[in-house]
């Protein structure tokens, strides 16, 4: 009980350090970038004044970090008044800041957009699975025939084709030319179905390769022979015993996969126009240069990426027995 307490607080210690770690390398980055958020918010006949209130308002008139560059003077230490520890502080009390340009607390505007991401990504996930495992089973048992051969020259297409490619081509054919879909917008149920497959099919390809090694190598393990001389049919064979146990490495891919489609779903969401978090990270956020909104972003996309891995960790010991023995 002890190792498995002292084993559960150096995985999230781990986890909250990996958090930090991607939240202060954001916050770097966009406090290098060049211009201020003042002036490109008020606008440039923005007085003095408005500038100073605005800065005051979110805190721009305190320093960065703990210590500044003062030129020919060396270095200025500024403590623990700087804005990187005030971001920190309002995150452990769950106050993300106020967004720059429409003064609404960022958190709201998460959690408004992000259910759409969600459902997006899960959605994505969805379509990879359903094309994935029969098309890797059934080219795992035909090793080196022509449907193998054939999912195989799939499966390279789609790890091949970026989304900022199959996204418009699937917007030419099923929006514009048969007219089955709308081409953008997230109102409609069926709204979901065009990016949903852009943003499944690189992922369906990767596991389709991975379902096929998986069902190969399952194949040659001696309790399958020992299931066949019971009499039980391939399809029970196959479906009960090979998929099952070949499936752990899938669950792995699947979840560190979720945060991929997270971050992906950003260029699918500009795409179609879907509401969701990636679409507010890029016009709202980056586009407008709304540095607490894109800062809040990233904390929770890193967030949701660690619970994803936890959860797989999860699933993994509950396909693998042994795992848990060990």
């Amino acid at each position: 009980m002890k190792y498995k307490l002292l084993n559960f607080a150096r995985q999230l210690g781990l986890l909250l350090l990996v958090v930090w770690t991607v939240v202060s390398l954001v916050t770097l980055l966009i406090e290098l970038v060049p211009g201020d958020p003042a002036a490109a918010i008020l606008g440039e006949q923005a007085t003095p004044e408005q500038v100073a209130n605005f800065n005051q308002k979110h805190g721009l008139d305190k320093p960065a970090f703990f210590f500044s560059y003062n030129g020919e003077k060396g270095f200025d230490w500024h403590g623990a008044n700087n804005r990187y520890i005030d971001y920190w502080k309002g995150v452990l009390t769950g106050d993300l800041g106020i967004s720059f340009r429409t003064n609404r607390p960022i958190l709201d505007m998460i959690l408004e957009r992000y259910p759409a991401t969600i459902k997006l990504a899960l959605a994505a996930l969805l379509v990879a699975v359903s094309i994935a495992i029969p098309l890797g089973v059934l080219a795992g048992t035909n090793k080196n025939s022509l449907i193998d051969n054939s999912s195989s020259f799939v499966a390279l297409l789609g790890i091949s084709l970026p989304t900022f490619v199959i996204g418009p081509f699937l917007v030419y054919i099923f929006a514009v030319n048969l007219r089955w879909f709308s081409p953008t917008g997230s109102a409609n149920p069926e709204d979901i179905i065009l990016p949903a497959v852009t943003l499944g099919a690189a992922l369906s390809a990767i596991l389709t390769r991975m379902v096929r090694s998986s069902v190969i190598e399952e194949l040659g393990e001696d309790y399958v022979r020992t299931a066949r001389a019971k009499g039980l049919s391939e399809r029970k064979v196959i479906y009960k015993h090979v998929l099952k146990n070949g499936l752990i490495p899938v669950v792995t891919i699947l979840g560190l996969q979720l945060g991929v489609l997270l971050a992906g779903a950003i260029i699918t969401e500009k795409i179609f126009s879907w509401q969701g978090l990636g679409l507010l990270l890029l016009e709202d956020g980056i586009g407008k240069r709304d540095y607490r909104l894109v800062q809040g972003c990233v904390l929770v996309i890193s967030v949701t990426y660690i619970l994803a891995n936890s959860f797989t960790d999860l699933v993994y010991r509950w396909l693998d027995p042994r795992i848990r023995l060990s």
